[in-house]
């Protein structure tokens, strides 16, 4: 090939197909029944055994991949896919080089692909860089209607994507989401209020305590005991016994 040639010569696309065919040369039946069972929820996928260190290795390789791509990803049935392009989303998300379109772009897939999103370990791989990433330094408006929501993987994208925020020092729609959530009625929004909640005490503990007082008596047990994991043993204690009386 000549240089005029190579010059003229179109980039090569990487597509979903590919990725799909690296992922299936390390599938195995056994890890996909001991994976299966670890995931227990979300509906309809087909796991095939790989494991995340190699799909997270995978979709770091396939960073670049264009967004109608990542898609056709989201579609396929294998659980794995999901993954890898969960964490392609969330890779061009950190890079600094990204640019304001393209997060906006990311956002937008993430959004309205949310059917395809519906596992605890999709929305907590993707959720706090490539929502609350791209929502920091604007209207949070779009993670009120998550957290309202029926679907239960919204919500918790909602309380998620405010770990973002939180590593920024702000706490503000951290507290006001998990208020929202205290009367949900699914485990996995439980536990992950409650993580967040635990996450937030750690940069600002009075706030905690506050958001505690006010709510102990009335939120989720298993909630409480995330977001109060941090605290010490006499502190623990007390909350615990207002959960009890309450």
């Amino acid at each position: 090939m000549t240089k005029r040639q190579a010059s003229n010569a179109k980039p090569t696309v990487i597509t979903a197909a590919q990725f799909i065919a690296q992922l299936k040369a390390h599938a195995s039946l056994e890890n996909a029944k001991a994976i299966q069972k670890y995931f227990s929820y979300g509906e309809g996928d087909v796991f095939i055994g790989v494991r995340m260190g190699q799909v997270f290795a995978l979709a770091k390789q396939f960073m670049d991949m264009p967004l109608d791509e990542v898609e056709r990803l989201l579609e396929s049935p294998i659980h794995e896919a999901h993954v890898g392009a969960v964490s392609i989303l969330d890779f061009q998300a950190r890079r600094k080089k990204t640019p304001e379109a393209r997060r906006k772009e990311l956002f937008e897939l993430y959004l309205r692909r949310h059917d395809r999103i519906n596992n605890w370990d999709l929305v907590d791989r993707s959720a706090p860089y490539v929502v609350g990433g791209y929502l920091f330094d604007k209207p949070r408006k779009p993670l009120y209607k998550l957290a309202r929501s029926k679907d239960v993987w919204e919500r918790r994208t909602a309380i998620l994507s405010t770990a973002y925020f939180i590593r920024q020092g702000d706490l503000t729609d951290t507290f006001k989401i998990a208020e929202m959530l205290l009367k949900d009625d699914h485990d996995l929004i439980h536990k992950a209020a409650g993580w967040m909640l635990r996450t937030a005490g750690s940069s600002d503990q009075a706030q905690l305590h506050a958001f505690l007082d006010a709510h102990t008596a009335t939120m989720p047990r298993v909630m409480l005991r995330y977001a109060i994991e941090h605290l010490d043993k006499r502190q623990r204690e007390h909350y615990l016994g207002l959960k009890k009386v309450g």
